[in-house]
């Protein structure tokens, strides 16, 4: 189990080893990919923690409940596998899928875009996404330049995003400063 020669850039989360699942050194897993079990077609895994990186494969893998068990290559001690605890899974940029439609994006695309409103005040940038039951919510944290210093909860909605500009690392959302 080698480290990865990828940069960090190149990496995306996928999902997270939570701990040791059974006698024979299966590992359970947070996916967080939708649907959960999509984590289970990536075969290579960069594995993350700190500053430590591991190269693993799967050999097979499971839904159970909420929850994926996986077997990794050349894991077969629970103990070995309880040290597995907490690691970022990992895969590169490239394997994802390309989407099909121009108005889809992944979540990394979306993180750290400049967000403004429709009068041009620019009110933060894209932190990270949230899932909720009825649909995913930007998480916009302030800056240098921002209207104010607020953090703001935009939901990620045909009538609240009104255009993603990728090239110019822009989102103009419908929202109005006061709310």
């Amino acid at each position: 189990m080698n480290a990865t020669s990828a940069p960090a850039e190149d990496l995306i989360v996928i999902g997270k080893i939570v701990s040791v699942h059974g006698v024979r050194g299966d590992v359970k897993v947070y996916s967080f990919t939708d649907p959960i079990d999509n984590l289970l077609d990536y075969h290579r895994w960069t594995l993350r923690r700190g500053g430590e990186v591991r190269q693993v494969e799967l050999v097979k893998g499971r839904l159970q409940g909420k929850i994926l068990v996986a077997t990794l290559k050349g894991l077969t001690d629970r103990e070995e596998a309880r040290s597995y605890a907490d690691f970022e899974i990992c895969i590169l940029r490239s394997e994802l899928p390309q989407l099909t439609d121009d108005d889809d994006y992944y979540w990394y695309q979306l993180q750290g875009l400049t967000v403004i409103n429709q009068l041009g005040q620019v009110l933060g940038r894209v932190d990270h996404l949230l899932e909720t039951g009825a649909n995913d919510v930007l998480v916009v944290k302030p800056f240098d330049g921002s209207l104010d210093d607020r953090e703001r909860l935009l939901p990620y909605t045909d009538p609240c995003v009104l255009k993603v500009d990728l090239e110019a690392g822009e989102m103009r959302v419908e929202w109005d400063a006061d709310f």
